[in-house]
């Protein structure tokens, strides 16, 4: 069974590593004999190039959850410095599991997302770190939509943390505008650092504030989830051409 490489953007922020570390924990904890390794593009140790030459075989997934630049020309380039041809998953989004991984995280900040009357009730701004790349903005707001269609929220309003566009502040105003009578944030981020901090510090005006998606399970299955799709394609590409 190919090994399943996991490749995380990095950080400088020790809080970065250790929420992949545990990420892969959870991982495991679902395979167990999977073997799990990991690599970084930018800031963290081990690299691409550390880690592929010791993999007989590999399906490389992405800790991404948006198809921007990273995803589209940082990881292939990483993977083709270090000769590695390997099978490459999709990003994580869209996926229902990161919408129940958001539920989770809104949950453990004290909201009860199980009450049906609370979530008709709740305007959330799905934040989110912001990308150059339009159509990577374009998926997330797709996300926002999907999010509040399927759990009825009484609105879902998408800000950013860089680039251009609405910040958490702005969103919070627009969603008390529309009568949202209880106001939450919930991060559309992996790990901790700069970028959440920043979301954290502005959101002082809502009533809930939840924290990244960090190493929950549904985290963990959607990297399985990916992993299993890359793995059956790369298996069906020789049969195609068989």
């Amino acid at each position: 069974m190919p090994a399943l490489l996991l490749i995380a953007h990095g950080s400088r922020d020790p809080r970065h590593a250790a929420t992949v570390a545990a990420l892969v924990r959870q991982v495991r904890a679902q395979r167990p004999g999977l073997e799990v390794a990991t690599a970084y593009l930018d800031h963290c140790a081990p690299r691409i190039p550390q880690v592929v030459g010791r993999l007989d075989d590999a399906v490389a997934v992405p800790l991404l959850l948006n198809r921007a630049f990273h995803a589209k020309h940082d990881v292939p380039a990483a993977l083709r410095a270090a000769g590695a041809g390997l099978p490459v998953a999709d990003v994580l989004g869209p996926s229902p599991l990161l919408r129940a991984a958001l539920d989770r995280r809104l949950a453990e900040a004290g909201l009860d997302v199980r009450s049906e009357a609370v979530r008709a009730r709740t305007g959330v701004v799905l934040a989110a770190a912001g990308s150059s790349d339009p159509a990577a903005d374009a998926a997330t707001r797709a996300v926002a939509a999907e999010w509040q269609r399927s759990r009825g929220w009484a609105a879902v309003e998408v800000a950013y943390a860089s680039a251009s566009g609405p910040r958490v502040p702005d969103a919070l105003a627009a969603l008390r505008a529309a009568g949202a009578a209880h106001t939450a944030v919930a991060p559309y981020l992996i790990a901790p650092g700069l970028l959440p901090d920043r979301i954290a510090a502005a959101s002082t005006g809502a009533d809930t504030v939840a924290g990244p998606l960090g190493p929950a399970p549904e985290l963990a299955a959607l990297l399985l989830e990916r992993y299993d799709g890359a793995r059956r394609a790369a298996r069906a590409v020789p049969a195609l051409t068989a």
